[in-house]
């Protein structure tokens, strides 16, 4: 007698979306009670920030937010859909603006063809961040979780050597970052925003082809297959070493060419990596997970979380917040979604006395 556990037959779409809302809902609720042991309304506090947010501003800075967010977070999706566990998309993403600094700065590529050729080369560096543990983990057995995740570390004291050393910009004057971009390099954006357009039509775009390739190819077909027993993979003759370079290729290329975005488009030089990124490889594992394997929920979590990073840059002027507050946030939510999956997967269910 009592509660236990029964799998539901089928995830259905609503139940998804409801405890995924709910799992938010209750991650918000939590993050209140942090504001009132600042002794902050929250209510207050929740409309201080509705209104930042909904500010021609607030929405030009969640859209950027999200640019980034959508391109990482399409390719967590499809290397998560084959099991295969990418935490690297931070590093991937600053392997793309390296790549994109040296086509604007050291190429000698005609300027015309700068923007083709940065975002060309950021997605084949992302994707060579990405086939480095695709290869560990499927001839050799190290797990791409420690691989994609010490990946990072690499990427990133690599930027920081450059921008100390060999890139650092003649006309700096002591600081940390490269020369300025050309013009011929730099992205387009939308008025005084800071949406640069091309990088946001190319995750759009690139989401429309992961769902192509989870539902419509053959490759699609294999991760499903592999995704789900590797015995199953191998009675199928599906090659799982090919499956999962695939994915990777396409997985590390988008956060790759969300690093070109950020310098190309933002930026327009290479500095500090925590500036070229604000952390959007780890973010975009929520992303991800929010999206639910639906390519086209990318878009709504992307801006979600896009909504959370520019509220946290408001709260820390409004309220003199740390900025490792924004971290607790996301992880909050994450830790919420995680603890909701149990619930996706299963239903509870009362036992009687008589059962």
């Amino acid at each position: 007698m009592g509660l236990y556990l029964v799998k539901r037959a089928r995830n259905s779409r609503p139940v998804v979306i409801g405890l995924s809302l709910l799992s938010v809902l209750f991650a918000s609720l939590v993050i209140g009670v942090i504001f009132l042991a600042y002794r902050i309304d929250p209510l207050e506090a929740a409309a201080v920030l509705l209104k930042e947010l909904m500010s021609r501003y607030g929405l030009g800075e969640v859209v950027w937010q999200s640019i980034p967010l959508i391109l990482c977070g399409g390719g967590l999706l499809l290397a998560f859909s084959a099991s295969f566990w990418n935490i690297g998309a931070e590093g991937q993403l600053l392997m793309g603006a390296l790549a994109a600094t040296w086509t604007a700065l050291f190429s000698g590529i005609p300027g015309f063809l700068r923007v083709p050729a940065l975002f060309l080369l950021a997605f084949g560096a992302g994707a060579l961040w990405g086939i480095i543990p695709a290869v560990l983990k499927t001839k050799f057995r190290i797990p791409e979780v420690i691989t994609t995740l010490m990946l990072n570390y690499v990427a990133l004291n690599l930027v920081l050597y450059l921008i100390h050393g060999p890139w650092k910009g003649e006309k700096v004057y002591g600081f940390a970052y490269t020369d300025t971009f050309p013009a011929s390099a730099w992205l387009p954006v939308i008025g005084p925003t800071r949406i640069h357009w091309p990088t946001l039509a190319l995750g759009l775009a690139l989401l429309f082809a992961v769902d192509l390739i989870l539902k419509r190819t053959r490759l699609g077909y294999e991760i499903k297959v592999v995704s789900r027993s590797l015995d199953a993979g191998r009675y199928a003759k599906i090659s799982y070493f090919r499956t999962i370079f695939l994915v990777m290729v396409v997985s590390g290329g988008m956060a790759g060419l969300a690093g070109a975005g950020e310098v190309a488009g933002v930026h327009h030089l290479l500095r500090h990596p925590d500036q070229v990124s604000l952390g959007y490889g780890y973010t975009a594992i929520v992303v991800a997970w929010l999206a639910r394997g639906n390519p086209y929920a990318i878009v709504a979590s992307s801006v979600l979380m896009g909504m959370i990073l520019v509220a946290g840059d408001v709260i820390q002027v409004s309220y003199g917040f740390p900025s490792s507050l924004v971290k607790v946030f996301t992880g909050l939510i994450l830790f919420f979604l995680i603890a909701g999956d149990l619930l996706i997967t299963y239903r509870v269910a009362w036992k009687g006395r008589d059962c």
